[in-house]
């Protein structure tokens, strides 16, 4: 048995939700597994709250207040993702009187 992480943080979750095989998993550099694994994690945190809305979030959070924490990290990827992509304008920096010299 080997005492590292790599086991359960990488191995497991690849053959588990994603479906690759034990050789496809040692056929494959550790850097591109990690990779792999990187972006699976990010589909979830994208599409983890999927459905619910501002209001849903408000009434769950009653009970379990940490769903507030987590629907704006969904919220703030879902806006970078949708500008990355070219959906969404990039925020303009906001101008104030210091900018011009009245502050």
């Amino acid at each position: 048995m080997t005492e590292t992480a790599e086991p359960v943080l990488i191995w497991i979750p690849l053959m588990k939700d994603l479906g690759m095989s034990w050789k496809e998993i040692k056929n494959t550099p550790n850097w591109e597994l990690q990779g792999i694994l990187g972006a699976y994690q990010e589909h979830q945190i994208l599409h983890s709250m999927d459905g619910y809305t501002e209001r849903d979030i408000g009434e769950m959070s009653k009970n379990k207040p940490e769903l507030r924490s987590q629907w704006y990290t969904y919220q703030e990827r879902q806006k970078k993702f949708r500008q990355a992509a070219g959906l969404e304008e990039q925020e303009k920096p906001k101008k104030s009187f210091r900018d011009f010299g009245l502050g």
